[in-house]
């Protein structure tokens, strides 16, 4: 099987997936034959953010595959079971489930306030567990499920608790449930995994909340991790399922040896800053 036919027929479902790592992740695999249905909250432009679900829908079709840009929000539990209707009236079924969508602030306990408490959980671990729950019965019917959530290796060193126990729980969370999922359902044979950059990646998040044009200098282009995802997707569960894959190691493993064409401008090779977790 040629690598532009790894996921031909096959159906996505992305929570986010307007920009950033995301639209990347669609990106790619559209271009290897994938139909992309997504659920993400920007409808009208936002001048603090780059795109839109239609601006993304129109990405993800010139990479060559179909697009159902749904506007949602996956803290509504009702809004997430129609939108996995919407998919399966639209492209038969679903095959993966991508959980992308992730709130971020690094306030530590103290400093953080309640309501932003509450977004992270909401969106990060709840939302990863709403979307999971609501998209199973459809990839059971599957003959390929997959899952892939955009989160960390589970790393109990104090310093993570520390800086920022708040994120490091919702994030720990979406890996513990991706986990539990491909144990629950290791005899039905769905591969769940999870993947985290090596590096800080260049998205809004990074820009807004991390470290601004000085964290961007630092970081790699989402590319990296859409390259590394098809990897990871392209496994059954006999070859990977409940790991936590690192982009870097993924790609070498599948033979890259040059990463300098995923720097993002002005960053260079020794500039990079090493992402949470690792």
């Amino acid at each position: 099987m040629t690598e532009q036919q790894r996921f031909d027929g096959q159906t996505v479902f992305m929570t986010g997936g307007s920009r950033g790592i995301g639209l990347a992740i669609a990106q790619k695999l559209a271009g290897e034959g994938a139909n992309i249905a997504f659920v993400a909250k920007t409808d009208t432009p936002d001048p603090r953010l780059p795109g839109t679900v239609h601006t993304a829908a129109a990405a993800i079709e010139e990479a060559g595959g179909s697009a159902l840009p749904i506007v949602g929000d996956i803290r509504d539990d009702a809004a997430v079971a129609s939108a996995v209707e919407q998919t399966v009236e639209r492209f038969g079924g679903i095959d993966i489930v991508v959980n992308n969508a992730s709130a971020i602030a690094l306030q530590g306990i103290g400093q953080l306030p309640a309501k932003r408490y509450d977004l992270m959980q909401d969106i990060n671990s709840r939302g990863t567990f709403t979307v999971l729950s609501a998209a199973l019965p459809e990839l059971l019917e599957s003959s390929q499920p997959r899952v892939l959530t955009l989160s960390p290796p589970l790393n109990l060193d104090p310093k993570w608790f520390a800086q920022h126990a708040p994120y490091t729980l919702s994030k720990y969370g979406m890996t513990m449930l991706t986990i539990g999922v491909a144990e629950q359902y290791r005899e039905q044979k769905i591969a769940a995994n999870c993947l985290w950059p090596r590096t800080l990646i260049a998205t809004a998040a990074v820009q807004n909340v991390v470290g601004g044009d000085e964290a961007m200098r630092a970081a790699r282009r989402p590319e990296i991790m859409a390259d590394a995802a098809a990897e990871v997707l392209a496994r059954s569960a006999d070859e990977a399922t409940g790991e936590c894959f690192v982009d870097e190691e993924v790609l070498r493993q599948a033979g890259v040896t040059d990463f300098s064409r995923y720097l993002h401008e002005g960053a260079t090779e020794e500039s990079l800053g090493q992402d949470l977790f690792l």
